[in-house]
């Protein structure tokens, strides 16, 4: 299986070879004669008065010095990145090349601000790096024939500590082989004929699937060129098909491109890539990156002293008082607020009500909905019946029950196998429901390579690779079989066809085995406070009676009645425990994150209402009118008014809906919050509970506030040493500039 990289690592833009682009063109043959080592811009804090007699970093002058920004750089950055602004925003060249101009002289002033400020302050890890002989033995040791980026690395290693500089390698090496990979994957399509499922069109995946972590790096990860005989690349993974022939073609590629673009000399060794000043510019870029993270890092844990827990807990009674105050006037505003809710944005009240029992939230929650869908043929044999009788809205709901008790869902997880990324794996510790052949899951680096490996003292000696992820409980197997050809690819599958009782079945199972895996025991098996109809399929009347409406004044005779169509009602039993804690929604392991990551797995092998998938909660529902289907609504809401972990099943033209509770102000008192902030519970607090209410809300406090300080300080950098120390010659790419004349 292939890992998704962070954005953390560069990813060399596909458009290297840029002659395909209008405008791209014109420039490489402009440029064909020019000098790509000029000097477009210099940098140079030490002119600025801080560094002098007096100033704040009087002591650390020496760690600074001029840095040159060369044409080959600003070609390159439009080549990887600046184009867009062009072909995307319209902008002329002149302004893309004096903003790429002006980035880099940012960049730069930034670099060397960090590199004193460090030397003066040490990093928010406690390392020091004031060392003024050790930084200049760095940089002599490069050597006397070193080039420019070469000498540049040596002083910025200064810097790093040594898991800093093996993480910029290994990552410089990843952006290589990144953009190696998707030469090579292009070139393998057109030799075997796209035999897989094309990336647009295989299943949503849930979000961090096969995702790196951000601080893993491997030391005897390599660039693979196809080039040699070497076999052993550390954690790289071929592409599927690759071969040396594949390969060398990708890197062929790439290297003309760098020729093209001035990257690489004609005197340099390309088959040794790592030698080259290309790779030492891009590991320079790594450096630079890294260092620029550890001052952002030092200020954030300058201003994070300054926050504690009495200013926490104020903010966020204070955020809860006003949130009263708006929503109970405001109806419109608290759905808004609601439908918005994510990590980052929090809704702790809802409007209220008074009825004999006393004050009550409006039943306001969140539901997944998995939809299974009428085949094509149901659906237009479905359009071609006429509406039942008396139904003025054109319901056709007699007939539509014959065509549910038809209707067969199936495991909708095949391109997961058939993509360019493989994702599956062959499991022993899977849940099969009662077919024993069933043996495969997904995303085995997410869901079984995640932990770190320890020695025997408990100390990290391999740090996982992978994340983990989240509220995806990741043992449910596919169900159906599956025939692989002698290359290892999956040709053919048989899945299950299944009904909706099937569904309910598999759903209802596969709760009650994450729940003894994870507890040892059923609490999470689901009560059912509704039984499916004896008369569901045959009954030929969904209205109220005029009978109906003297018994129950609320109701009319000749409206839909639409309990009529409820399937079956159930509801996860938490209470066997300990009540819903919607503190606890997102904490991997608790009863309400295991039930939760159960459905969400669900919705992935089943639901044909992509558009719900990866949601943060899933659909906002109102307890009011809402813009929904009205079986869907009616049903939603009945979820919503049972609170967290309640199911109903319910049909409508597009087939089947199991529409499952997430989260319900009807599990909260009105005269409390919808969540409890607990100081402790904090990230580093005393009582820490990763991904809780508590500490996902104070990082966000704490982000809001740091960030928010950090930024400032990162803008008058900018303001105090751009004008006053750097250069920038526009004459040396006017040629660049000049080109929409």
């Amino acid at each position: 299986m292939k890992a998704k990289k962070k954005a953390a690592v560069i990813a060399l833009a596909a458009v290297m070879a840029c002659g395909t682009l209008t405008g791209c063109e014109a420039l490489t043959v402009t440029n064909s004669t020019k000098d790509y080592n000029q000097v477009i811009a210099t940098v140079d804090l030490s002119r600025s008065a801080a560094f002098r007699e007096g100033g704040e970093f009087a002591d650390y002058v020496d760690f600074v010095g001029e840095s040159s920004i060369f044409k080959r750089q600003m070609m390159w950055n439009f080549v990887t990145s600046g184009y867009y602004y062009i072909y995307y925003y319209g902008w002329t060249y002149e302004r893309t090349f004096d903003k790429i101009a002006s980035d880099l002289v940012e960049r730069q002033v930034n670099v060397q601000y960090a590199m004193a400020y460090l030397a003066a302050h040490g990093d928010a890890d406690g390392h020091t790096y004031n060392d003024i002989q050790a930084y200049k033995k760095l940089i002599d040791g490069a050597g006397e024939n070193a080039t420019y980026s070469q000498k540049r690395a040596a002083a910025l290693s200064y810097f790093l500590e040594e898991d800093e500089e093996a993480k910029a390698l290994y990552d410089t090496r990843v952006s290589i082989n990144t953009q190696l990979d998707s030469y090579e994957e292009d070139y393998i399509d057109a030799l075997d004929e796209h035999d897989h499922t094309a990336d647009a069109d295989v299943r949503t995946t849930p979000t961090g699937a096969e995702t790196e972590s951000e601080d893993f790096y491997d030391t005897d990860y390599r660039i693979y060129t196809g080039l040699g005989k070497e076999t052993s690349f550390g954690s790289y993974e071929k592409q599927k098909g690759s071969n040396a022939t594949t390969r060398r073609y990708a890197y062929n590629k790439l290297i003309a491109s760098l020729y093209t673009n001035d990257q690489l000399k004609k005197d340099e060794d390309s088959s040794v890539l790592e030698s080259t000043d290309y790779f030492a510019s891009e590991l320079v870029e790594q450096y630079e990156t890294i260092l620029l993270d550890k001052l952002t890092d030092k200020f954030e844990q300058e201003e994070e002293a300054k926050l504690n827990g009495s200013w926490a807990e104020a903010l966020f009674n204070e955020t809860v008082s006003n949130q009263r105050g708006e929503f109970a006037s405001d109806k419109d505003a608290f759905e808004t607020a609601f439908n918005a809710i994510s990590d980052s944005s929090f809704v702790f009240t809802a409007p209220t009500y008074t009825d004999g029992t006393g004050e009550h939230y409006d039943e306001y929650g969140y539901v997944l909905n998995i939809l299974l869908p009428f085949s094509t043929l149901q659906t237009d044999e479905l359009n071609n019946y006429s509406d039942d009788f008396g139904d003025k809205k054109g319901g056709k709901f007699a007939a539509r029950a014959g065509l549910l008790q038809q209707l067969k869902a199936t495991d909708q997880r095949e391109t997961w196998f058939t993509g360019h990324d493989d994702y599956s794996f062959e499991a022993e510790d899977a849940y099969v429901g009662s077919n024993g052949d069933r043996k495969y899951l997904f995303f085995e680096n997410s869901t079984v390579n995640t932990e770190d490996v320890k020695d025997e003292d408990g100390n990290v000696i391999k740090s996982a690779q992978y994340e983990k992820i989240k509220n995806y409980f990741g043992k449910y197997s596919y169900n159906g079989t599956v025939v692989f050809d002698d290359d290892g690819d999956a040709e053919d599958f048989e899945p299950v066809k299944i009904n909706i009782d099937g569904f309910l079945a598999e759903m209802e199972g596969y709760m009650k085995y994450a729940s003894n895996l994870a507890f040892k025991d059923d609490r999470l098996a689901f009560a059912t406070t509704q039984e499916v109809p004896a008369d569901y399929y045959t009954r030929d009347n969904f209205y109220y009676t005029a009978a109906d409406e003297a018994a129950d004044p609320s109701v009319h005779a000749g409206q839909v009645d639409y309990n009529k169509f409820l399937y079956k009602v159930g509801k996860v039993d938490y209470f066997q425990k300990n009540a819903f804690n919607p503190d606890h929604l997102f904490v991997e392991g608790t009863p309400e994150n295991v039930a939760f990551s159960v459905i969400n797995e669900l919705s992935f092998a089943y639901n044909t209402d992509t558009a719900g998938l990866n949601s943060y909660l899933g659909y906002m529902i109102s307890p009011y009118k809402t813009s929904y289907m009205a079986e869907f609504e009616f049903a939603a809401q009945l979820a919503v008014k049972g609170g967290a972990g309640t199911y109903a099943v319910v049909p409508t033209d597009y087939g089947w809906h199991i529409i499952y509770c997430t989260f319900s102000f009807a599990d909260i008192a009105a005269d409390r919050s919808a969540f409890t902030f607990d100081y402790e519970q904090r990230k580093g607090g005393k009582n820490e509970v990763e991904n809780s209410f508590s500490y996902t809300y104070f990082e966000l406090l704490k982000t809001q506030a740091v960030s928010s300080a950090a930024s400032n300080r990162s803008s008058d950098i900018i303001n105090d040493f751009v004008k006053a120390c750097s250069t920038i010659y526009e004459s040396t790419y006017a040629d660049l500039s000049g080109l929409d004349s």
